[in-house]
């Protein structure tokens, strides 16, 4: 699999993260040289049955991985780092560059899948400069919803391509975080930006997206009023709030338990790098829990986006070991639900209601607001790097197209601007840009241990099976002899009530019967795959006609 680039034009691509939340992974090559921009995960939709996870398809830099010197990871969110296990398994020998909070959290996931000793991880700051033969790596400080987050330029001898990772411009961070660093970005800018690739997941909301500081004093407010037990619930790789929520504790004399193995997690690596201001005596052993008085206590916990095993939901459902509700406790939820996860946040506030909580939560509260920049973030963006080629990343189709437009209002002009598809390739050089192929880059699916063994035939199988079950046929046949010895026998599971569905059982069965001696009479030679046909194509036809639904027929056929 080559690239359709001449010797002397610096080609783009990405892995994953176009046309989609989730998945980023971008490369840069020249000659023959290869820096990879992150290595995420995507979290998948309800149609996907029994996935834990999906990645991308490494297979074009599996093929290349003698070129590849860099793997570059700007910040530490799942969508950037999920997948570096299981990259480092198909790539081995790949040198990770990682600031500290995502070095912290890729070094758990690496002891976890046992790559920890055959890794060799560096931890980057924003001053540190990767050289090599023909490109060199430099990076510039933004603000997200986590710490440590940096925008990466790859130079080349036509200028810089950048790929801002997910950013906004917050000028009041929480803490003792740095503000992002405008002027690096804008000296990028005037030194020449070939491409920018820039970040376009909330391109459709039109203004400034809010500081972090300002959730703070909402937070604040919010625990004022409050008299019970406090259970805050937010994402744990939102070290910021998680920050603000300890602060607004301590003010009220409240004592922090944390849950979720997650939340626990980022408890630790935050302390350990100093994001977390917690003492030791501030923090109470969860078994302790029952003995405060209900207002000198704060529960840290997972579960903001309804996940049914993260803590939260076991104790919505009364399935904790260690907490259940009680009245006055009062539960802030401190995100907004992911797109898809609507339904199950929802199920969630309505047990915790059910159960006699309090439930604050939404935009209404403000308490939660988002790491992405609007529209006027990502036209100055676009302003400070001037960039002279603009290639929209990291968002569905129509947040592209918006972001897009965007840099056209900005005078980057229209036929140098490149909506693309993960596996496109984009061919540069000083003066010129245009689109040159395309490999493969799909969905792979992760399955428990199983990664990429299940294709879209499976998961088809998986939605027919949820949506309308199965019938097994169960025959004894003597081959020789072209006869029924015993059955055949029907079994159902999600398609119909066998109890009360005897007469529809009993057909079935007589056709079965017929389908099987008919396959007899009209062929000389009877194998036994003719005859699972056979079943399977008649009794489908006879369900549907019955019910008019499709259930997965399973003929299994005991042959003398």
């Amino acid at each position: 699999m080559k690239l359709n680039i001449k010797d002397e034009e610096v080609a783009v691509f990405a892995i994953g993260g176009l046309g989609e939340i989730g998945k980023n992974m971008y490369g840069v090559q020249y000659k023959d040289e290869i820096i990879v921009i992150d290595a995420g995960i995507k979290f998948p939709e309800d149609d996907l049955l029994g996935i834990d996870y999906v990645i991308s398809d490494y297979s074009y830099l599996v093929e290349h991985q003698d070129m590849i010197k860099a793997l570059v990871i700007t910040h530490g969110h799942e969508d950037h780092i999920g997948g570096i296990p299981y990259f480092l398994r198909e790539v081995p020998n790949v040198p990770v560059y990682a600031p500290p909070l995502a070095a912290a959290l890729i070094r758990g996931k690496l002891e976890e899948h046992g790559l920890l000793r055959t890794t060799e991880l560096h931890e980057l700051k924003e001053e540190d400069v990767l050289k090599f033969k023909n490109l060199w790596v430099d990076f510039f400080r933004t603000t997200h919803s986590i710490p440590d987050t940096l925008g990466v330029a790859v130079h080349t001898p036509y200028g810089a391509i950048v790929e801002t990772g997910d950013y906004k411009f917050d000028l009041t961070p929480v803490g003792d975080q740095p503000a992002p660093n405008l002027q690096r970005m804008a000296k990028l800018g005037a030194d020449g930006v070939l491409l920018l690739m820039s970040d376009s997941t909330n391109a459709e909301i039109p203004n400034f997206t809010k500081s972090e500081r300002f959730v703070g004093r909402s937070i604040r407010h919010i625990f004022d009023g409050i008299q019970g037990r406090i259970i805050f619930a937010t994402f744990a790789s939102n070290i910021s709030r998680m920050a603000q929520a300890i602060s607004a504790a301590r003010e009220h004399g409240r004592k922090i338990a944390v849950f979720g193995r997650s939340m626990e997690t980022a408890m630790v690596n935050g302390r350990e790098l100093g994001y977390l201001d917690v003492k030791d005596e501030e923090l109470i052993d969860p078994h302790e829990l029952n003995k405060m008085p209900a207002d000198k206590v704060m529960i840290l916990c997972t579960g903001s986006q309804g996940e049914p095993m993260a803590a939260l939901s076991r104790i919505a459902n009364g399935t904790h070991r260690q907490i259940s509700i009680q009245p006055g406790d009062t539960v802030v939820f401190s995100s907004n639900p992911i797109p898809g996860n609507t339904v199950s946040v929802n199920h969630v506030i309505n047990e915790l209601e059910e159960a006699g909580a309090t439930v604050i939560h939404g935009k209404v509260n403000n308490v939660h607001t988002s790491g992405h920049g609007g529209q006027e973030e990502q036209k100055l963006m676009l302003r400070l790097m001037k960039p002279k080629f603009f290639m929209p990343i990291h968002g569905e189709y129509r947040m592209l197209k918006i972001h897009t437009e965007l840099a056209q209002e900005c005078h980057v002009p229209a036929d140098h601007c490149f909506i693309m598809d993960n596996g496109d390739v984009l061919a540069l050089t000083a003066d010129t840009c245009h689109l040159s192929g395309h490999f493969p880059a799909g969905d792979v699916y992760v399955d428990g241990n199983g990664v990429g063994d299940i294709g879209n035939a499976v998961i088809r199988d998986r939605r027919m099976l949820s949506e309308e079950g199965l019938v097994v046929v169960v025959a004894t046949i003597n081959m020789q002899k072209q006869a029924v010895f015993a059955g055949p026998d029907l079994l159902s599971r999600g398609f119909i009530y066998m109890r009360e569905s005897g007469e529809l059982i009993n057909q079935a069965q007589h056709r079965v019967y017929r389908t099987i001696k008919n396959t007899f009479k009209q062929n000389e030679k009877v194998t036994e795959g003719m005859l699972k046909d056979a079943i399977t194509s008649n009794l489908q036809e006879f369900l549907f006609d019955k019910t008019e639904r499709h259930p997965v027929i399973l003929p299994m056929l005991i042959t003398l």
